[in-house]
C-alpha cells in the first residue's frame, strides 16, 4: 500500500512541475514550487524588492517565469579557478603596459 501512495505522490509531482513548465505566470505558490523556496521566503523577496513581481490590484502578487529565469542566471557566482584566469589575464596585461 505504501508503494502505491508513494507511487501517486511521484506521479502527482511529476504533472505539477509540467503545468509549471508550461505557464508564463506564476502565482506565489507556482513561483514557490519553481524556485524550490518556502512561500515566506518569496515573500520576504518581494518585500525586500529584491526579486521581480507584479501586483496588480495591491491584493495578489504575481511572477513571470522569464523574469525569474533571469533573476536566478544573474546571481551566479564565480568559481575560483575562473577568477584566477581572470586576474593571470589581467596581470600579464599590465605587465606588458
Amino acid at each position: 500500500m505504501d508503494f502505491i501512495r508513494n507511487e501517486v505522490k511521484e506521479i502527482k509531482q511529476l504533472l505539477q512541475n509540467q503545468n509549471l513548465e508550461q505557464k508564463e505566470i506564476f502565482t506565489v505558490e507556482d513561483a514557490a514550487a519553481y524556485l524550490q523556496l518556502s512561500k515566506s521566503c518569496l515573500y520576504k523577496l518581494t518585500s525586500k524588492r529584491e526579486i521581480p513581481f507584479y501586483n496588480p490590484g495591491g491584493k495578489k502578487i504575481y511572477f513571470k517565469k522569464a523574469e525569474l529565469q533571469e533573476w536566478i542566471f544573474s546571481s551566479r557566482v564565480e568559481s575560483t579557478a575562473s577568477i584566477d584566469s581572470q586576474v593571470e589575464t589581467y596581470l600579464n596585461r599590465e605587465n606588458k603596459i
